[in-house]
């Protein structure tokens, strides 16, 4: 059934199927990479807190470096900068926080790329379907049977719902992945904030 409908689809439904291929690889991408970036934020900031306690910043470091994410990163800049003061560690995490976020929203505009325009691709699908039949028509005139308008109205049809196929589960795909970014960054505010006043307290 699917390769007749590939067959019947034209040029467009393959283009689509390019479209719908990049989606999924760039869905698949971020979701691992948002898995990977998203920890248990408490259980890390109490490990690294414990062991400034005992003046240990290697270990600190170490812990951080170990850890992959966001998170990790923002703490390690606000040890790293420990010297600076209050006011320099804030400094030093808005500067590092500007780096990590983009880095969360990267390739996020591809997915919403493709929903957006899988649709409109749809439509050219369909059109091209339809001035397929009108062709037919002036060809065949009266004489034209359904058996030669059928393939570019199968083409109207598949081209439109293929669109739509793409398009749905990619605006849903972008609007989860945007939630994951959403909360990674109320993570890292979350922890600046505590990572800031813990630096503060060490030095005092």
């Amino acid at each position: 059934m699917l390769p007749t409908l590939l067959a019947k689809g034209g040029v467009m439904i393959w283009l689509l199927l390019v479209v719908s291929a990049v989606g999924i690889a760039v869905f698949i991408e971020r979701l691992l990479h948002y898995h990977r970036a998203q920890i248990n934020s408490s259980e890390f900031i109490n490990g690294v807190r414990n062991v400034l306690k005992r003046e240990n910043v290697v270990e600190a470091l170490s812990i951080c470096e170990a850890t992959p994410g966001p998170v990790p990163r923002l703490v390690k800049t606000a040890i790293l900068n420990r010297e600076r003061g209050r006011d320099g560690v804030r400094e030093a995490l808005e500067e590092a926080g500007l780096v990590e976020v983009p880095r969360l929203e990267e390739k996020l505009n591809v997915l919403a790329t493709i929903a957006q325009i899988a649709p409109l691709m749809g439509f050219l699908g369909t059109v091209l379907g339809f001035i397929r039949v009108f062709i037919k028509l002036q060809e065949a005139g009266l004489n034209s049977t359904s058996a030669q308008l059928s393939e570019g109205v199968w083409q109207a049809l598949i081209c439109t719902a293929a669109g739509l196929a793409i398009a749905i589960p990619g605006y849903a795909g972008y609007n989860y992945l945007v939630s994951r970014v959403n909360a990674i960054v109320l993570d890292m505010e979350k922890v600046s904030t505590e990572i800031l006043n813990m630096v503060s307290e060490a030095r005092r």
